[in-house]
């Protein structure tokens, strides 16, 4: 099977994405996608936040497998466009992206990690990160990451 190649737009986040700007969910591209793919999972972890071992500002599940996600998913637990999907809650207690917001003179690396499944996840919306992780074992054709990070 082809590994999945996840990309996105920038490398720093643009204002856009971050809670400086609009704080919209970033474009996420998505390369050789398996033709057995019935949807996609997005998990984003700060890796290195200070009051943990990591911090999950999002998490998305049931979007469809289509090589572009498009930016400014909006929050709440079931969206319908501008792609369908179902999101969780996060760590900061909300559902939705919530886009970096490092401190001045701090730098924060969002980690997007993606997963193609065989199936629609039977996960109620609002889930948390520990319930989605379960419920994609067995069930991950392919995995993917990318990383940006955000300067104070």
């Amino acid at each position: 099977m082809d590994p999945l190649i996840v990309s996105l737009d920038f490398l720093e986040f643009p204002p856009s994405h971050t809670c400086e700007g609009g704080n919209l969910s970033p474009r996420i591209h998505l390369k050789k996608i398996s033709p057995a793919a019935v949807s996609v999972a997005v998990m984003v972890f700060n890796p290195f936040e200070k009051s943990c071992c990591s911090f999950t500002p999002w998490i998305c599940w049931n979007l469809p497998p289509i090589p572009v996600i498009p930016e400014g998913i909006p929050t709440g637990e079931i969206v319908t466009a501008p792609v369908p999907a179902v999101q969780g809650i996060t760590d900061h207690g909300t559902t939705g992206y919530t886009g970096p917001c490092p401190a001045p003179g701090t730098m924060i690396r969002y980690q997007f990690r993606v997963y193609v499944l065989d199936t629609m996840l039977e996960l109620p919306p609002g889930a948390d990160k520990h319930a989605l992780v379960a419920a994609l074992k067995g069930h991950v054709l392919q995995y993917g990451e990318t990383a940006a990070v955000a300067s104070g």
